[in-house]
């Protein structure tokens, strides 16, 4: 297994390097790609040296698979050649999750679309990741209407400047600025850019990747996406209105047996999800289970995840996973 990885010293890529580990992905050859200035520098993965390679070296070398995590400009421009020579290109950006040519992939909901014909798979938004893997089989059971969302995102969504802004300030020291206000003792009601309807794009990606992930674009959903001084995970404060009835107890019971999923909701012992805990972990943790007492058939969720694994490397070696499961690589 020959395995390249595209932007390796960034921070999903140095994720992606300790997934792969921990799950015994079975590399036997890793390509590391970065930027130019990285060049001749090595990467270190399971006790031995790897140097880092130009993009053209990696795809002269034609590797089974390739993680892409540097961008929507690089995997536009370089995704297609390693799929030309037969890579099959496992991509973190945004920029084929909406192309109609190229699946949207979270394995527990949807890896079902894959062929051995896919050679650019998309890999979705940190944030949709987690709400789907918790929704999708209660929207099995009872048929999701509309979901209202809002979002309390990481600052390692932004990536390693922005953690850094949020270190300097909270050191006192002056912050080279990723974000257009301070972040620490501060929250950002905006994560990427705005658009011509006043949305953001992060916003608008939850709502048009739910519809495709979970293959049902009657499925009603606005968010607010907002970014907090907080490092180690994203957290969701989730409505959903269903179409058919349902019993809290029922509810509890489905998301308990979801693969991916850990029910955290005990309430009278303040036990409940939160960044702090899912730091460093794969699966994603739902609590404040509750009925909206203020309509019929809604529900309230609070859904929290890395988004640095589960909400990204973890969700892309998981998709490498049933790659190698089917035997296509």
């Amino acid at each position: 297994m020959k395995l390249a990885l595209v932007g390796a010293t960034g921070l999903v890529g140095q994720e992606m390097l300790k997934v792969l580990a921990e799950r015994n992905f079975p590399v036997t050859e890793l390509l590391p790609v970065a930027s130019q200035k990285s060049i001749g520098k090595s990467i270190s993965f399971q006790g031995k040296a790897y140097p880092i390679l130009s993009m053209q070296d990696a795809i002269d070398r034609k590797p089974d698979i390739a993680l892409f995590s540097a961008g929507g400009g690089v995997s536009l421009e370089f995704a297609p050649a390693f799929a030309a020579v037969g890579t099959t290109v496992i991509d973190n950006s945004s920029a084929f999750r909406m192309s109609p040519e190229h699946k949207l992939v979270v394995p527990e909901v949807n890896a079902h679309v894959l062929s051995k014909e896919d050679k650019i798979i998309a890999n979705p938004n940190c944030s949709t990741i987690q709400m789907v893997v918790a929704l999708n089989p209660l929207h099995q059971k009872y048929k999701i209407k509309r979901v209202v969302v809002s979002t309390y995102q990481s600052v390692t969504g932004t990536g390693k400047e922005a953690v850094e802004q949020l270190m300097a300030e909270r050191a006192g020291n002056p912050p080279v600025m990723v974000y257009p206000h301070p972040i620490d003792m501060n929250v950002l009601p905006h994560i990427d850019v705005f658009l011509e309807n006043d949305y953001t794009k992060e916003e608008m990606k939850m709502v048009n990747e739910t519809q495709k992930i979970m293959g049902d674009d009657t499925i009603k959903l606005t968010a607010t996406t907002v970014r907090l001084p907080v490092v180690g995970g994203h957290s969701e404060s989730v409505n959903v209105e269903f179409l058919e009835e349902f019993e809290i107890k029922d509810i509890f019971e489905i998301l308990r047996n979801t693969e991916g999923v850990i029910v955290e909701d005990d309430v009278k012992n303040n036990v409940y999800p939160m960044p702090l805990n899912a730091h460093g972990k794969d699966e994603v943790f739902v609590g404040r289970i509750r009925r909206d007492e203020s309509q019929p058939k809604s529900l309230n969720l609070w859904i929290v995840a890395d988004n640095l694994r589960k909400g990204a490397a973890t969700n892309a070696v998981q998709i490498a996973e049933y790659l190698l499961a089917q035997k296509w690589n």
